[in-house]
């Protein structure tokens, strides 16, 4: 060998490759969807061991449908998760003798989908301090408003009369089968199940009264669903940004009915719908997007955030699975029914965008004027519904 041979310097140690990075991203969702479940089943099971009599008293004022529907909207307003609502919504549900009935749980559902818009309009209020950026996104924003409004203002009038909602979802659910003598076992259940006792034993040995460790469990699953429910949210936001945007770019010249496609595509990959809306209010200030284009991926990301209820459906004790799928399956048909009854007649369709613009206006002129619409519209509006209900 000469002395003017080059020797190769080492190589460096290689990073995880793009693909890697993502097959981790993937198993750390997996891992935290099934804390998630666990905590809906410590839910149920919190809720099972407060006994019937003091379920009772806390559900009593549900038999009121204008209550249930304000209770839903303010629980989301609070926790900023629609997810989040209707996840322990299907947990009191399916807790074993609870005294919430799946009729009551309805308005829950559908106060839930309200109160889901407000992040997506706190978004738009980012740009009041520039007029059209600010009418563009307050327009975009507040679509979302009208059509869940809209929503709920046809349809829980016909399931108060006819409960049509809650049959067509007990067919389904008894079609779909749940479990029980001969059919197959859930390892789902079992599962979670087995990871929960530790952090019952745990509890129990704090107190002996039983009912100090089943409010205990319910905090602590709370916690868990919360928590884990986020760092998913964040998880998969990192993993599916730029698909994120490729997806609704490609879409918002086509079809509406592809955008509605895309936003549930999105939703469902990124477990959150206010995450596929409140992407869309920049978009809509700057100029890029207009209304009528956001429109049809709100609706897309209404229906793709139920995916999450029937997630923690699968976490049911088997002797109510039926009814936590049911309500789940509420969940699907009231956003497929909203989506059905306005969306496919421009008349109707025409509905929520022209209130979404002519409001979007007035808030421009008035900046109190927004900053009250998202006070009364999510907050005073809810009360006075209950206030009417109480004197009829």
């Amino acid at each position: 060998m000469t002395s003017d041979t080059k020797v190769p310097p080492p190589r460096a140690p290689e990073g995880p490759t793009s693909t890697q990075a993502a097959l981790v991203r993937g198993l750390v969702v997996f891992t935290l969807l099934f804390v998630f479940l666990v905590g809906i089943r410590g839910l149920g099971t919190g809720f099972k061991g407060l006994g019937r009599d003091a379920l009772e008293s806390f559900f009593m004022a549900t038999d009121n449908p204008f209550v249930g529907l304000t209770i839903g909207v303010l629980a989301t307003t609070l926790v900023q998760s629609s997810s989040v609502t209707t996840s322990m919504i299907v947990a009191m549900v399916a807790a074993p003798g609870s005294p919430l009935p799946v009729a009551n749980a309805i308005p829950m559902i559908m106060g839930a989908n309200i109160g889901t818009t407000v992040t997506n309009t706190v978004v738009s209020l980012a740009h009041m301090g520039r007029p059209d950026e600010f009418r563009r996104a307050f327009g975009a924003a507040t679509v979302h408003d009208f059509f869940n409004y809209i929503s709920v203002a046809l349809l829980l009038p016909l399931e108060m009369a006819t409960g049509v909602l809650e049959k067509a979802s007990g067919a389904i659910a008894s079609m779909v089968g749940t479990g029980g003598p001969g059919k197959l076992p859930n390892p789902v259940k079992d599962a979670t199940k087995a990871a929960l006792a530790p952090v019952q034993s745990a509890l129990q040995s704090l107190s002996d009264d039983k009912r100090v460790v089943a409010i205990l469990l319910i905090i602590v699953s709370a916690v868990v669903i919360f928590t884990s429910l986020i760092f998913i949210v964040r998880t998969l936001r990192t993993l599916m940004a730029t698909r994120l945007r490729t997806y609704v770019q490609r879409s918002l010249d086509a079809s509406p009915y592809i955008g509605i496609v895309v936003g549930i595509v999105v939703t469902v990959m990124v477990q959150s719908s206010s995450i596929s809306t409140s992407v869309m209010v920049p978009l809509a200030g700057a100029g890029i997007v207009t209304t009528a284009q956001v429109f049809p991926i709100t609706i897309g990301a209404n229906i793709g955030t139920t995916v999450t209820a029937l997630l923690a459906s699968m976490a049911a004790p088997a002797e109510t699975a039926h009814l936590a799928v049911q309500i789940a399956v509420v969940h699907l048909l009231f956003n497929l029914s909203g989506t059905l009854l306005i969306f496919p007649w421009k008349v109707t369709r025409r509905i929520p965008i022209r209130l979404a613009g002519w409001l979007a206006g007035v808030a421009v002129t008035s900046k109190k004027t927004a900053l009250i619409y998202v006070v009364g519209l999510f907050y005073a509006l809810p009360a006075l519904l209950v206030i009417i209900s109480r004197s009829l």
